[in-house]
């Protein structure tokens, strides 16, 4: 093993790796947006309530696919090659077993939701747990070595290849198989990059202890996983199943839009802290402070990300999408308050795994997805805006619990953690009240896309002034972070 990295190395890998998430992010999501936008305006609700069925499904046995070993591989502080090769075959294994199941039980998912074309689209999605069995231990890694440059470029470069594919067959006709053809020609540009830039390759070997050493860490994220699915796909199965495709895919637009949020306002921080955090486990006061350091420079862009997005939502979806997806407007607005509890809770998964307390997890896990089952069951009869009111509602009342566990496992000073956000949210405030008063004024002046231009630039100078004036001292660490 190398010897253990300073203070100093350790904070510049991570800086590197979050910039380097940042890039592939940011880069993925902006691509993935464009596409998905383009793929809106041509494609009705029903098209993507017909996927969003689809993956509630696939998404089930993708649950038992990895068994956890690409977070046990980044976890483990002494790794031996055979780790790597017995994850490898165990996957291949699993996904072979998955895709079987598939295509044997699309038929009783078809006839579940009484939805025909079901049937045909979940068999030829099956193909991606195939191909994603082949880039998992290589992706396991190369974050694990923080070299999230690699991951980046493949990542960017799948993406595209994928819409070019989904676009190209939504012009051509194709309907609801762009989009089944776009997520498989993503999933094999993938695995094709991986394989040609990673030096690793697994050999004919399979070690059963070192499958058990992996899998009494993974067990438990599988079981994350599992409560996952259900805390974050039962509200597509109930809608589905009580209120249609249609009703599912302006859900699933909504919803895709807050992901993609989610996605550039807190995952390129995420990605990086579990392998830092790692790293510091047995040194609980750095921990500690990358932890404060993180929800830190998350609510910087989380706060203004998602409240400014609750706004601006019906010129957005006017704008972006077409007036045929105003009725996703109030789902994407309730499911954006839950952006500043996400500022602060994203990062607790990753300390708890990296403590080695995966139970814990598990545990906090399961509360929220009983906790959800629950409310969606309850909210589903009122309709999709109800569903989205019950996903909020439930994820600040267990926020005390959420802190509590943090608080027992690294002891942390509640105050200063709640504190990390204090800049943030006074500078959001006085960017909603900028945006809200041109709107007030020029929205019967002038078209949505100017409004929504202006408020963008507007609030973008207002909440950088605000910050550049409350916290000084932050927004000059943020500028030497840049540089």
């Amino acid at each position: 093993m190398a010897p253990p990295q300073g203070s100093s190395n350790l904070r510049q890998q991570a800086v590197k790796g979050v910039l380097w998430s940042a890039i592939e992010s940011w880069g993925r999501q902006v691509i993935s947006f464009a596409v998905f936008f383009i793929l809106a305006r041509l494609l009705g609700p029903e098209t993507f309530g017909l996927i969003a069925l689809a993956s509630v499904f696939l998404a089930f046995l993708q649950v038992f696919f990895d068994q956890g070993f690409t977070q046990a591989i980044v976890q483990r502080q002494e790794l031996e090659v055979e780790h790597l090769d017995t994850a490898f075959w165990a996957n291949l294994g699993i996904s072979v077993l998955l895709a079987i199941l598939c295509v044997t039980g699309a038929s009783f998912v078809g006839n579940l939701f009484k939805e025909p074309q079901l049937v045909p689209i979940i068999r030829y999605l099956s193909i991606g747990l195939l191909i994603t069995a082949f880039s998992s231990v290589q992706n396991a890694i190369f974050q694990r070595k923080l070299e999230f440059k690699t991951l980046a470029t493949r990542s960017l470069v799948a993406v595209a290849i994928g819409g070019v594919v989904g676009i190209t067959m939504a012009f051509m006709g194709f309907g609801v198989w762009s989009l089944v053809g776009q997520q498989l020609s993503n999933n094999l540009a993938g695995v094709l990059i991986i394989w040609w830039v990673s030096d690793w390759r697994p050999k004919l070997r399979f070690s059963l202890r070192h499958f058990k050493e992996l899998f009494s860490f993974g067990v438990n994220v599988m079981g994350m996983n599992l409560f996952y699915f259900f805390s974050r796909r039962s509200d597509d199965f109930l809608i589905g199943y009580f209120l249609g495709s249609s009703a599912l895919g302006y859900y699933t637009v909504a919803y895709r839009v807050f992901s993609i949020l989610t996605e550039l306002l807190t995952s390129t921080i995420a990605k990086v802290t579990l392998p830092t955090f790692a790293r510091l486990q047995h040194e609980p006061e750095r921990l500690k402070n990358a932890l404060y350091q993180a929800i830190q420079l998350t609510s910087l862009i989380t706060f203004p990300g998602f409240l400014g997005t609750l706004i601006l939502a019906p010129e957005i979806i006017e704008v972006v999408f077409g007036t045929k997806w105003l009725p996703s407007v109030p789902v994407m607005q309730i499911l954006n308050l839950t952006g500043i509890a996400y500022a602060y809770f994203y990062f607790n998964g990753s300390v708890l795994m990296a403590v080695g307390k995966p139970s814990h997890k598990l545990a906090m896990d399961f509360i929220q997805a009983v906790a959800n089952v629950i409310g969606f069951s309850i909210a589903v009869r009122w309709g999709i805006v109800a569903v989205a009111s019950a996903f909020v509602i439930r994820m600040y009342l267990i926020a005390p619990i959420v802190i509590w566990v943090i608080w027992k496992e690294i002891h942390i000073n509640v105050l200063t953690y709640l504190r990390q956000g204090a800049a943030s949210l006074a500078g959001t405030i006085l960017m909603l009240f900028a945006i809200f008063v041109i709107k007030y004024f020029l929205s019967n002046l002038i078209s949505s896309s100017a409004v929504l231009a202006i408020s963008i630039v507007v609030g973008i100078i207002v909440y950088v002034l605000s910050i550049f004036l409350i916290a000084p001292k932050l927004f000059r660490q943020i500028i030497n972070i840049a540089h």
